[in-house]
């Protein structure tokens, strides 16, 4: 059974204990049996049950008001019955987040109905080969031509690339220098000179593509909010989703910590089990404050948006990356604990430990968010 007490810390109201126990409830019905061979079907399929589940509702909010709290809980809970499951709702967010926040009632009228009940798959791209996390410094292009625009250049890592029916890409359109000189546009897959240049493997199998555009042309009224407005739109949709990806990472350790104890108490050494050890409670209990510790930062930064700052920015990060670094450890410890079948392939740890190392680098990587966690305290310190 795993812990729930944190439901009831005053971060959260009722209707956060109801979703919490819904989702469970039916995660545990349809995400038992997850058929993961092949990875673009079962992202699909996923989309498909989650949207006639009616939970990606709150992935993509028509009036633009992301419930924090809420992701933050259906994230945690799919994370830690399904890895896959909880990649399909996040991407679900991130790709249509800028079109929640900033989309026109015609871009939101024709994509969000479609995201939100599981019929069209959605993708945000931003990431390039030469920037990484340095989004100021994206070199793909915009360039206005007629009655639109015209994009050139490449994206990478881009998450459900090669499924996506929809894609927010950020492209050069020249206001100005670095961050002022980005925009944003939403481009459908079908659209001409967009092509999935290569499929990318990783340890835990995502949908992962780069993706090529030639000479795509797209009408302006593609683009979201204004020319020059894309670094703002990017920096807040993952001031939103950051602190999403911390729960992801905690959904994985608390699933780790439940696999660990239950290991310890049925696995039995010289008549006694495992459990009796003082050094395995050490480590069951580093794990429980690790996971605690973790939960607080995230719903403390969930809680703060959502009760109207406009942003949160240090909060995240510290969230983001305290939780998926001491997420990785309390992973580690259940698969020592579990000895040789911690590495077996097919048992859940094994899986976790795949699932986990991701989490450290995609949407910031752990030193970046020091770098942001260090900016804005200095900042704070000297104001």
């Amino acid at each position: 059974m795993p812990d729930r007490s944190f439901l009831d810390w005053p971060f959260f109201e009722d209707r956060h204990r109801a979703l919490a126990a819904g989702l469970d409830a039916w995660a545990v019905k349809h995400l038992a049996d997850v058929d993961h061979r092949d990875t673009d079907a079962a992202c699909r399929n996923i989309v498909t049950a989650l949207g006639d589940g009616g939970w990606l509702e709150l992935s993509g909010a028509m009036d633009g008001q992301l419930d924090v709290r809420s992701l933050c809980i259906i994230r945690e809970t799919l994370a830690r019955h399904d890895g896959l499951a909880d990649f399909c709702f996040a991407m679900q967010g991130l790709g249509t987040g800028a079109i929640s926040l900033f989309g026109t009632d015609a871009q939101k009228a024709e994509w969000l109905p479609k995201t939100r009940a599981g019929k069209a798959i959605s993708a945000f791209a931003l990431t390039e080969p030469q920037s990484g996390s340095d989004v100021a410094n994206s070199t793909m292009t915009a360039t206005r031509d007629g009655a639109g625009y015209i994009l050139n250049g490449e994206k990478t890592w881009i998450s459900n690339g090669g499924i996506a029916d929809v894609y927010t890409v950020f492209a050069r359109t020249g206001e100005g220098e670095g961050a002022k000189g980005l925009s944003a546009f939403i481009v459908p897959a079908q659209t001409a000179g967009l092509r999935v240049a290569k499929r990318l493997q990783t340890i835990a199998p995502h949908p992962l593509a780069t993706l090529s555009f030639e000479d795509c042309r797209i009408p302006a009224r593609a683009m979201l909010d204004a020319p020059g407005a894309g670094f703002r739109i990017a920096m807040s949709v993952l001031d939103v989703f950051r602190s999403t990806v911390a729960a992801a990472a905690l959904g994985f350790a608390r699933r780790a910590l439940d696999e660990a104890v239950e290991r310890v108490s049925t696995r039995h050494v010289q008549g006694a089990p495992l459990a009796d050890l003082q050094m395995v409670q050490g480590h069951i209990a580093d794990m429980a404050v690790d996971v605690d510790a973790s939960a607080l930062l995230i719903y403390r930064a969930a809680w703060t948006k959502d009760s109207g700052a406009p942003r949160v920015t240090r909060e995240a990060a510290m969230a983001k990356l305290f939780a998926t670094d001491r997420a990785q450890v309390v992973i580690d410890k259940a698969v020592q604990l579990h000895g040789g079948d911690g590495v077996r392939s097919g048992m859940m740890v094994e899986s976790l430990y795949r699932e986990i190392r991701a989490l450290r680098i995609y949407e910031g990587a752990s030193d970046v968010q020091r770098v942001i966690i260090a900016r804005q305290t200095m900042g704070a310190l000297k104001g």
